[in-house]
């Protein structure tokens, strides 16, 4: 019996060792870090479906008035119900709803902003980089003029004359972000244009258009990338800020900056009214800017083979 009880621990032992070795051997082709990775994209992914599917989750209409309803406590308080798991406002509304619904407002601008502002900035660099010459002189000295104002000051002053409107906010976002793509691009630019593979393709003909898409843009695209993923904490903190302050999102919009200042009379008795959406823009600001860290390093050949 002992000596097939000695087998059997062998056998064990051996079936254990087999699999943390394809484990080791399995993880090695990992990027680096993806513990960290699968966390970040959890957040995001539960941001987007939120964003996506916010008008058939939320528990209740996030627009809906309830006087009987009001100022109810969250789930965690004493006299809290899982029927508001975050309580109500002033005027009786689920917060819960509202956060989900804000959700979709803080999605909208980010897929409207950053691809925006991204194919604006990265055409200006890539022809101001290429061609050089005046055009180049002209959108270096409006980018120069354009990072040397207080952007989110300069914003607030045109949001504020044009009126709270979501679409304002998204087209002065958009306005001043490109700034920072162009300025990047142009210098990648400036280093690959005399670079032998583009020598070459100039060599047998190639046009500006073919080389500016199909060798110099390949290039920057890694840059590009990083820089929009950089942007995503840029823009929902722009946005929220601007609705927290009255110019941003218009008064039949849901937005987690409104959420905040709607909140703000009560911090002291309901903090959680302006704490819920606040954390909600912290976390996703945060988790955009460790995303685009992850991606620098990972991206960076000189940054991933840093062990």
């Amino acid at each position: 019996m002992s000596g097939q009880a000695s087998q059997t621990s062998a056998t064990l032992a051996d079936a254990f060792g087999q699999t943390s070795q394809r484990w080791r051997a399995w993880s090695r082709r990992l990027p680096r870090g993806w513990p960290l990775l699968c966390v970040y994209l959890a957040v995001m992914g539960l941001f987007l479906f939120a964003g996506i599917f916010a008008d058939w989750i939320t528990p209740h209409d996030p627009t809906k008035q309830s006087l009987v309803n009001r100022l109810q406590d969250p789930v965690w308080q004493a006299e809290g119900t899982s029927e508001f798991f975050f309580g109500t406002d002033g005027l009786g509304r689920d917060i819960l709803s509202r956060l989900i619904k804000g959700s979709q407002t803080s999605l909208l601008v980010i897929v409207t902003i950053i691809p925006g502002s991204l194919v604006l900035g990265t055409a200006i660099g890539l022809i101001a980089g290429w061609r050089r010459g005046p055009f180049d002189s002209f959108a270096m000295r409006l980018v120069e003029v354009q990072l040397a104002f207080p952007a989110f000051l300069f914003a607030l002053l045109i949001a504020a004359m044009l009126g709270p409107s979501l679409r304002n906010v998204i087209v002065i976002l958009i306005l001043f972000l490109w700034a920072s793509y162009a300025r990047l691009v142009r210098a990648e630019v400036l280093s690959l244009r005399e670079r032998e593979f583009v020598l070459a393709a100039r060599t047998i003909g190639a046009s500006d258009i073919r080389l500016m898409t199909r060798h110099l843009l390949p290039n920057v695209v890694n840059s590009v990338v990083i820089l929009a993923t950089l942007n995503v904490s840029i823009v929902i903190i722009a946005e929220a800020s601007l609705s927290f302050l009255g110019a941003g999102a218009g008064p039949e919009t849901i937005s987690w900056g409104k959420m905040v200042a709607e909140g703000r009379d009560l911090l002291k008795i309901r903090f959680w009214l302006t704490g819920i959406p606040g954390i909600t823009i912290m976390i996703i600001a945060l988790v955009g800017n460790l995303l685009g860290d992850w991606l620098r390093d990972y991206l960076d050949p000189q940054l991933r083979n840093i062990q």
